[in-house]
């Protein structure tokens, strides 16, 4: 493939970084340097705050000074506007940062004579530019300027003048407009001279509003063509850039503990891998937030922070009960490690939900994240939205290796169990707590549905909740199926009594064993010695016949010789 020379990349288009949080990311680098860029929407969505914010962020952290010229906004309510974001203008203006003029233009004193033109106004914008050194210009709104015009030729031509001197003087320029009935603008002729076009709209459905931004047109350079949802708060405008998100992050083989030694041993004694995310999912009452507050108590004794969003609990009852189940988590809150972020999710749209989640990961840079529970979502959003909004999330906090937690309420039919929010799928982890009803009491079972990349434990556990902590114990399996709780301990103890007792009885059996053991052997000993003197007594009787024989034998041979002997003595004798 050839390389692009280096005359091409010389000419591409110069941008100016606005400072705005996410807005450079989605048009890759901010509005086009020199040009006048356009920003259009209804009363209420955000324009004047967005340019003003241009204008601040440029002179603090560029060091380019700005111009702000308002036709409608004098400068000491400009100033009273703004000064709930944290910006001094009153400052700014001392150290020759920023320029405030409010022009105040009489339409009944317009007249069409064909002799209208901005000649007094370039002159007195001029001033303000050469008087700072100014780099940025504001100039709110454009209607106040040709509001009292009709003649659309004369319209299109001050307007085109308009641009075209900025052009000249090098200014990157923020123009505000607002929106027609079929048009951008009112007038309709500011999108088609102006290099960049920006609409922001404010929503409101099912009585949930929520801010958006669209990036209409952008000449010279590629740009994200979504709405992206943004944020306006105490520290100004914050927009979340949902298309940049891909599947080509990092991933880890280091595993985090879940806070539970038991839980662990499931995980192939580990826990989970960092970076991964978690869903946990039971019915009502199963412990599911017990067990997030176990793995966010994990993470900070690891120094590691967490950031828990709770959409039903206030961070006091959260404190308050997990002390019952042993845990203390206001030392880590104290220590800086924890944060926890209540809200109801009726408080704002699913977009700025995630939007606000963006903002506080970025602030607090926690390595653990916590969503308890994901199901109230469904309040404010459709099941597929909220499956993209999570989709989102998961996305980001993979890509900053952020291990991330959800709990969800799920509901029991038919002995099937379902997540409403159909993120299942999507996580690499699920453990499920369910409700086991027998034996007249009600008890909890935890089994792991799945585990991407690493072997676990197919069993199913019984899950335990006490004041000194959480605990998983092995069910009792036999002829009556899985026995848990009160069943499962009588069980054990019928178990190790009947264990005694056979203990016992094979003791007893042994003992009678040994006496008749013994009995036998002294038995055997006595028919031993009775043989061996059986054995003795014939023993002695075949010896005694035997010396018999043979003193009968020696006499019997004595008395040959001593015949013989005669013989020959009476043969010598005649």
């Amino acid at each position: 493939m050839p390389r692009p020379n280096k005359q091409k990349i010389d000419n591409q288009l110069a941008k100016k970084p606005t400072g705005i949080t996410g807005f450079d990311e989605i048009t890759g680098g901010g509005l086009p340097a020199g040009r006048p860029s356009l920003i259009c929407g209804e009363a209420g969505a955000g324009k004047t705050l967005f340019s003003i914010e241009f204008i601040i962020r440029g002179a603090l952290q560029y060091n380019e000074p700005g111009v702000i010229l308002a036709f409608e906004e004098k400068a000491t309510d400009l100033e009273t506007n703004v000064a709930s974001l944290g910006f001094d203008l009153k400052k700014l203006q001392k150290d020759k940062l920023v320029w405030i003029d409010h022009v105040h233009i009489d339409r009944s004193e317009i007249e069409e004579t064909g002799e209208y033109d901005l000649d007094g106004l370039f002159i007195r914008l001029g001033y303000a530019i050469d008087s700072i050194g100014a780099k940025r210009v504001m100039l709110d709104t454009v209607e106040n300027l040709f509001g009292g015009l009709s003649n659309e030729g004369i319209l299109r031509a001050e307007i085109r003048r308009l641009f075209t001197w900025l052009k000249d003087k090098g200014v990157t320029t923020i123009i505000t407009g607002e929106k027609g009935q079929h048009t951008l603008t009112r007038q309709g002729l500011e999108e088609y001279v102006s290099d960049c076009v920006l609409l922001l709209e404010h929503r409101v459905i099912n009585q949930i509003s929520t801010r958006l931004l669209r990036v209409i047109k952008y000449r010279g350079s590629v740009h994200g063509t979504n709405e992206y949802p943004f944020l306006i708060d105490e520290e100004g405008i914050s927009v979340l850039p949902v298309t940049s998100l891909k599947l080509n992050h990092e991933v880890s083989s280091q595993q985090v503990s879940t806070g539970i030694p038991t839980l662990d041993s499931m995980f192939e004694g580990n826990g989970f891998f960092r970076g991964s995310s978690i869903l946990v999912s039971g019915t009502a009452g199963t412990g599911k937030t017990s067990i997030a507050a176990y793995f966010a108590d994990a993470s900070c004794k690891r120094k590691e922070r967490c950031l828990y969003f709770a959409f039903e609990e206030s961070p006091r009852q959260i404190v308050r009960n997990m002390r019952s189940i042993g845990i203390d988590l206001q030392k880590h809150e104290d220590a800086g490690l924890l944060q926890i972020h209540a809200a109801r999710p009726t408080l704002q749209g699913l977009e700025l939900h995630l939007l606000a989640i963006h903002k506080l990961v970025r602030k607090f840079k926690p390595r653990t994240v916590i969503l308890d529970p994901i199901t109230n979502l469904i309040t404010i959003g459709s099941m597929s939205e909220v499956k993209s909004m999570l989709i989102r999330l998961i996305d980001f906090l993979q890509v900053e290796e952020i291990t991330v937690m959800f709990t969800a309420l799920v509901y029991e039919k038919d002995n099937t169990v379902q997540t409403d929010e159909g993120v299942s799928s999507l996580v690499d982890a699920w453990i499920l707590v369910r409700d086991i009803e027998s034996n007249g009491e009600r008890n909890r079972g935890i089994y792991i549905m799945k585990s991407r990349g690493m072997k676990h434990s197919n069993r199913v556990r019984e899950f335990v909740i006490k004041d000194t902590g959480l605990e998983l114990v092995d069910v009792y399996t036999g002829a009556k199926g899985i026995l848990v709780g009160s069943a499962r301990e009588a069980e054990q103890l019928n178990e190790a009594t009947g264990v005694e007792l056979r203990t016992h009885a094979l003791n007893r059996i042994d003992r009678e064993l040994e006496r008749k053991r013994t009995v036998l052997e002294a038995k055997i000993a006595c028919l031993r010695e009775e043989f061996e003197s059986v054995e003795e007594e014939l023993n002695k009787s075949f010896r005694e016949e035997d010396l018999m024989k043979e003193i009968m034998e020696r006499n019997r041979r004595k008395d040959i010789k001593n015949t013989n002997s005669g013989n020959k003595k009476d043969g010598k004798s005649k």
